[in-house]
């Protein structure tokens, strides 16, 4: 019986070099990774009311610890293991294969507050040159390839599926790209692909509405891309009335004021509980069939700066996007902003100190639903093991 890696090289006429194997998280230098995509020029208000100076808000989130239910229900989180198993040659040029393990979940607070699984999707992958489709059909062919491998004896005793095999372009490179990145980014895409899946279900049930947000760690600044079901947001951006974007990584840098000077200082100074006003910003990335995508952002400490160890540590980035046409022209209800900010406060606790050098941004419900998530990937040396 054949493994993967030779099997692939048949099936495609390349030839396999059998070079080693490795996780590509373990080697690639460690690096701040931001979730701006974009300078974020915030000239226009992004809220109704017209506030000039941090807002506070830690009365507003003990009244509603006290009187109310949380205003978050359900919890999205997506991660991602990269791993290079072989170099494959195609017409006289050496390419990666890229495999991957792709982890994307929604937990949901039941009325007793106990975070229960809702959605999990751990899907395996893997990525090769688009000249690997020697009959020229495309998806077609990848799409045959991915069921001819599945049905393989090694892989059907171990009960193991590959999900997808993805296609990254077989360009000649210019200065400083790799194959390999190429190859990352098209992973990276499937899992933001798998995320708007599940907003989608959780849309198709009813079951977010203005008393049951989502909350998603990480921007909610989705790129179009070329393919999936939910590859443009301008389109389905209606299932995004009732989803909270939060960001934990943000560059202070990139906001700019109506000046085009930096916030940076006014971010780093705001005080506990409290809230910036709220900008409105349009996404050139996501601009699709539907227009340009408008996001209404703010920034929110919900630590004392005093027990951190930088001054944006404790503060974390939030965005909503802007769905109906009066949202787009005057912004978000400034009660909303609040009320959204005020649950935020309250979602911090208990903290995950010691656990997670990002303890500080955290947000507990997502960091329980991202460890979930990640206790449910394949070991790295049995994954590897497979090719």
């Amino acid at each position: 019986m054949k493994r993967i890696l030779p099997f692939i090289a048949d099936q495609t006429r390349g030839k396999s070099f059998k070079t080693r194997k490795y996780s590509i998280d373990d080697v690639k230098m460690p690096s701040l990774v931001y979730d701006d995509h974009q300078d974020l020029n915030l000239k226009r208000y992004g809220e109704i009311e017209k506030i000039t100076k941090p807002k506070p808000l830690g009365v507003k989130s003990k009244q509603i610890q006290e009187f109310s239910k949380p205003l978050f229900k359900y919890f999205l989180d997506g991660s991602r293991r990269t791993y290079k198993v072989d170099d494959i040659a195609y017409n006289n040029r050496v390419y990666p294969i890229i495999a991957g393990q792709i982890g994307v979940g929604c937990c949901a607070r039941d009325e007793e507050k106990r975070l229960k699984k809702k959605i999990l999707e751990h899907n395996l992958v893997l990525a090769l040159p688009a000249c690997a489709d020697k009959d020229g059909k495309k998806e077609l062919f990848f799409n045959k390839l991915v069921d001819d491998i599945n049905i393989q004896i090694f892989l059907e005793t171990k009960k193991i599926k590959i999900h997808k095999v993805l296609s990254y372009k077989d360009k000649e490179l210019n200065t400083g790209e790799k194959y390999e990145d190429l190859g990352i980014a098209k992973i990276h895409d499937e899992m933001i692909e798998s995320e708007k899946k599940i907003v989608a279900n959780l849309i198709s049930e009813n079951l977010l509405n203005e008393n049951a947000y989502l909350l998603k760690d990480g921007s909610l600044e989705y790129q179009k891309m070329k393919t999936g079901d939910f590859k443009d947001l301008s389109i389905i951006k209606s299932n995004y009335k009732c989803v909270v974007g939060v960001s934990k990584s943000f560059n202070p840098e990139k906001c700019k004021d109506s000046s085009g000077r930096s916030n940076a200082t006014k971010i780093a100074e705001i005080p506990l509980f409290h809230r910036t006003p709220a900008f409105m910003y349009e996404s050139s990335r996501t601009a699709g069939k539907g227009g340009i995508v408008k996001f209404a952002l703010w920034y929110l400490r919900i630590r004392d700066a005093r027990f951190t160890y930088s001054p944006y540590e404790g503060i974390i980035k939030v965005e909503k996007i802007l769905v109906s046409d009066f949202e787009q022209q005057n912004g978000l209800d400034s009660e909303e902003i609040d009320l959204i900010s005020a649950n935020l406060i309250n979602e911090r606790n208990p903290v995950c100190y010691g656990s997670d050098t990002r303890w500080a941004n955290h947000l507990y419900p997502v960091y329980l639903t991202e460890l979930y998530i990640k206790s449910k990937f394949l070991s790295s040396r049995y994954f590897i093991n497979l090719f």
